[in-house]
């Protein structure tokens, strides 16, 4: 019987082995084709930008954050996984390993979800009235699937490309010096507290937010 339950407890640590292996490689597969897509959001986010359409911009910027962080995500999970897997006392980890296994497949299903093909990705700048559907519906799918850290890395992501596109570095966009101001020093300007920023990045979440909701009857 101790031969027995050895054979069982190896045979389910082979399986949960195999499991992560057959994971792991559908991720890479996934990283493949989605830094496709995420390259072509990227580029699509410059070119709205030079078309004054910052809130297409951000939508693309938004979107690539989150495929990134499905692909960060499931690929940290596994390496957990991986360490449980290779523990000597894999009986008393095996549900712990078993529903990370169940969560991986449900966010590698997101990630498939998000390999709609370059065609989708087009409709970012798309102004018909499908494209605008497209683009209502991933902004209610990003709302609720976004940490508050994914999107201030967003705009700050936003910002530097808006530098970037403009030509301007954060000195150039300064005001130039009032008549009267003395060469060598250099006139008050108001700049934007780290809290002010945050102030205005939670309004504009919040002003997305109340965009999605229902209009009440």
């Amino acid at each position: 019987m101790g031969n027995s339950s050895s054979s069982n407890r190896i045979s389910a640590q082979d399986k949960a082995i195999l499991d992560m292996k057959v994971q792991r490689d559908k991720l890479h597969q996934y990283q493949k084709r989605i830094s496709t897509i995420t390259s072509r959001e990227t580029e699509i986010a410059r070119e709205c930008l030079r078309a004054g359409n910052k809130s297409g911009a951000l939508l693309a910027l938004r979107r690539k954050k989150y495929q990134e962080s499905l692909l960060q995500k499931t690929d940290q999970q596994l390496a957990q996984l991986e360490t449980l897997t290779s523990d000597v006392e894999f009986a008393q980890v095996q549900k712990d390993v078993i529903f990370g296994l169940q969560q991986g497949t449900s966010v590698l299903k997101e990630i498939h979800k998000e390999m709609g093909g370059l065609e989708k990705v087009e409709m970012i700048m798309g102004e018909s009235a499908e494209a605008r559907a497209y683009q209502e519906e991933i902004n209610d799918m990003l709302g609720g699937k976004m940490s508050n850290q994914d999107e201030d890395d967003v705009e700050d992501e936003l910002e530097a490309m808006e530098r970037n596109v403009s030509g301007k570095t954060a000195v150039d966009s300064l005001p130039n010096a009032p008549s009267g101001v003395v060469e060598g020093e250099l006139p008050d300007v108001p700049i934007e507290t780290p809290e002010q920023k945050a102030k205005r990045r939670r309004e504009a979440r919040a002003a997305r937010t109340q965009a999605r909701e229902p209009i009440a009857a």
